[in-house]
């Protein structure tokens, strides 16, 4: 899971989530929020500016943190074919910025905090980021400049999302009991891209393969000597000899000196021939042994080590993270109101056509260049 502090405002914006009841803001405080702010568009120095109530979302910002996200379509785009279909995405982006932007300035005005304790816990977020880089500073110092920021402006983006993130937690605090029903709904949505268990066989292969013996009498049939062996094993490993020890004996497959122990596959991601041993091992169980299988080029001997069924993780199992999920869909409503109320307002998003018209053509260009 993503780290609750650093994180959870970037996850608030991008994943979507289990329907559901979503409390967040009163319709009153979304006016209050999205409407007495003013959204100016100003020029600056190789771009645009967007002033949100007294701070600012640039131009810059935005082609640089998306100019890889459209670049696939910017190669094989015409620039206005390019707009059609990356300007809502774009415009998504934008209205998040400008959401955060607002939601901060609530939330700075609705809560008293301690400077010195959201100090410390923006410092703690700093000290795990240099641990992610090995607990050096200078390397994590680095990879900030190269995304255009410094160690303080790192930690001033940490103290703005702990900001909003308690401010979230507290209106969230309200909300009624998550019911049984609701967990089980959102199971059942997430569990198929989140909880899904595909199907696994593990097995030992003995894999016999005519065309690797020797012969020196022309009478000799490699295919006979082949049936042979796979015979004389078979007889072998039902006195109790021990599978792995014949496969590094006897194989002829790639595997052979690991005791033929295949890595754990799932059943139908076998290629022919060896998609015959999926078939072979259907009816068995764990311990047992099937074969010989015969192909025109190998004999197997296949010992089942285990079998994993499709399926999903049992509910039991990941409660707390479809919990989480439907916390986290909650306090997403409170960015979804908020868009939506800045989008009813027609000046405000008026301003940002132009910001966002700019943006494209900056991402095209970019998109359109040589990596």
């Amino acid at each position: 899971m993503c780290r609750e502090v650093s994180l959870t405002v970037l996850m608030l914006l991008l994943i979507g989530g289990c329907q559901g009841d979503k409390s967040g803001m009163t319709d009153a405080e979304l006016e209050r929020v999205a409407l007495t702010q003013r959204i100016e568009l100003v020029e600056a120095k190789g771009g645009l500016v967007l002033v949100v109530g007294g701070e600012t979302v640039t131009s810059y910002e935005v082609i640089e943190s998306s100019a890889e996200l459209f670049r696939p379509l910017a190669r094989v785009s015409e620039l206005e074919q390019f707009k059609a279909q990356a300007t809502e995405r774009l415009e998504e982006v934008v209205m998040g910025r400008i959401s955060n932007v607002l939601l901060y300035q609530h939330a700075k005005k609705q809560e008293r905090t301690n400077d010195e304790a959201l100090e410390a816990m923006a410092e703690s977020e700093y000290r795990k980021f240099v641990l992610e880089h090995g607990g050096d500073e200078f390397k994590a110092d680095e990879q900030l400049k190269s995304v255009g920021m410094n160690r303080e402006s790192f930690k001033e983006k940490q103290k703005r999302s702990i900001l909003i993130q308690f401010y979230l937690r507290k209106k969230s605090s309200t909300e009624r009991p998550i019911t049984y029903r609701e967990l089980i709904k959102c199971y059942d949505e997430m569990k198929d891209e989140y909880f899904s268990i595909e199907a696994e066989i593990t097995f030992r292969l003995i894999d016999i393969q005519p065309g690797r013996f020797e012969v020196t009498d022309p009478n000799q049939d490699r295919n006979e000597l082949a049936r042979n062996l796979a015979g004389e094993l078979i007889e072998r490993l039902r006195s109790g000899e021990d599978f792995g020890e014949l496969a590094k004996q006897s194989s002829h497959g790639h595997r052979k000196d690991f005791g033929g122990l295949w890595p754990s596959v799932h059943p139908e991601s076998l290629a022919a021939p060896y998609n015959l041993i999926a078939a072979a091992v259907e009816g068995i169980e764990p311990g047992q042994i099937a074969g010989p299988v015969v192909t025109q080029w190998h004999l197997f001997i296949i010992k089942l080590e285990a079998r994993q069924l499709a399926g999903y993780e049992p509910f039991e199992n990941v409660q707390e993270q479809v919990e989480r999920k439907i916390i986290l869909d909650r306090r997403n409503g409170v960015f979804d109101q908020l868009n939506a109320k800045l989008k009813e307002e027609e000046a405000g998003v008026a301003r940002t056509d132009e910001f966002v018209d700019f943006c494209l053509e900056k991402i095209y260009q970019m998109g359109r260049q040589q990596p």
